[in-house]
């Protein structure tokens, strides 16, 4: 695993590839993985300019390959992820109904959870039933500034 740092408009964010696909994205204050070796890549370079243009309002959609690591659940969870559009809001709720597991929202929070590669799958785009703003690795401060950009172009 390759893995690199970016200063970004949302702080320092390490991000990590294998074989040439994403497969981690760390904030500042997370721990990365101790064998993974620090060495600027091509699929990193462009994975920091499209989070830096997402950031900067100019991206709407990644197009990077991305292989995150998860049980089939997960990455189920993780594909209905990707296909919420830039600027909209799903619940946990709706989600386990769309991939056919009703009544599973607390599993597909854990997912969303466990989402290896956040911004790229984009889990900062699920909130609670009644709207509220829940739980996110980057923090709630920051998943609200997301759902900013998508919603309002407020740029970082």
């Amino acid at each position: 695993m390759f893995i690199y740092f970016y200063q970004t408009a949302i702080g320092k964010i390490g991000i990590a590839e294998q074989n040439e696909k994403i497969t981690n994205l760390y904030f500042t204050d997370e721990r990365w993985p101790d064998d993974g070796k620090i060495c600027e890549t091509a699929i990193l370079q462009e994975a920091a300019r499209q989070l830096n243009d997402y950031l900067a309002g100019r991206l709407t959609v990644f197009s990077l390959p991305l292989e995150p690591a998860g049980t089939v659940f997960m990455k189920q969870v993780w594909n209905s992820l990707c296909e919420i559009p830039y600027g909209q809001t799903v619940s946990y709720k709706s989600i386990a109904a769309k991939i056919g597991k009703p009544g599973a929202a607390r599993a597909i929070g854990l997912a969303n959870n466990r989402n290896p590669i956040p911004l790229f799958i984009p889990c900062h785009r699920v909130i609670g039933t009644n709207g509220a703003l829940v739980g996110y690795r980057g923090g709630l401060a920051l998943k609200d500034q997301l759902l900013k950009l998508e919603t309002d172009n407020a740029v970082f």
